[in-house]
């Protein structure tokens, strides 16, 4: 628990999909949630476009709106190569209406396992994505970000953008967490290093960092679980 270190065993992610070619038929066999990020965005956007199929389009919104923290306007997303007007008004519709349903404010988390429902649609990116979630007093989230995208190490990873939003959000703790595309979850000597240097930027700032996460599609390494925070 996030006070409390208790040391636990692998813990397995709840399913992330594989890309289908018939994702529409997967989700009425086994659920929305076994398909992929891709998959579900190909079901949304519905076709591709003269120049591309549906996957390969939906390959490149997914690319934006990862480094758009799934916040792209439609502006954004009518530059996209493929994306018109309908279908980028569409995806902005969806993505509100995500925003305001599932919104993870007040989402309160006690253990490292409360935290990997908010990062499990990034276990199948094909890079390692560094997130923060900045949590309030309560331990609420304030925010699930992306700071970088690329391998995990000190000049990719520096303290000024990891806490940044969370000084802006007013937060007192953050927990980090990255992808190993992988699927090793065994922490790095350079996730280690990070570890240490945003523990230490965090007690002169007054933000604690509660968590380090490692994931990937069949499971997440908790440091506090392991008693190396």
């Amino acid at each position: 628990m996030y006070g409390n270190v208790i040391v636990t065993e692998r813990h397995t992610m709840p399913g992330t999909g594989h890309d289908d070619p018939r994702p529409r038929e997967r989700i009425l066999r086994a659920g929305a949630d076994t398909l992929s990020d891709r998959d579900l965005l190909a079901v949304v956007l519905g076709s591709g476009s003269a120049a591309c199929d549906v996957f390969t389009l939906a390959g490149r919104v997914l690319d934006v709106l990862d480094a758009d923290g799934f916040a792209s306007s439609p502006e954004a997303l009518m530059r996209i190569a493929g994306m018109g007007p309908a279908k980028a008004t569409q995806l902005a519709a969806v993505l509100e209406l995500g925003r305001r349903i599932v919104a993870p404010r007040n989402y309160r988390v006690r253990q490292p396992a409360d935290a990997v429902p908010l990062l499990q649609h990034y276990a199948d990116r094909r890079q390692e994505h560094f997130i923060t979630l900045s949590l309030n007093g309560a331990h609420e989230v304030n925010s699930v970000r992306v700071v970088s995208v690329g391998l995990v190490n000190r000049t990719l990873v520096h303290p000024r953008e990891v806490f940044a939003d969370a000084l802006t959000d007013r937060a007192t703790a953050i927990i980090c967490a990255h992808n190993h595309p992988s699927g090793n979850v065994e922490p790095s000597g350079d996730d280690r290093l990070v570890t240490r240097t945003l523990v230490e930027a965090g007690d002169i700032l007054g933000i604690r960092l509660l968590d380090h996460i490692i994931f990937s599609p069949a499971g997440f390494y908790s440091f506090l679980d392991h008693g190396e925070l």
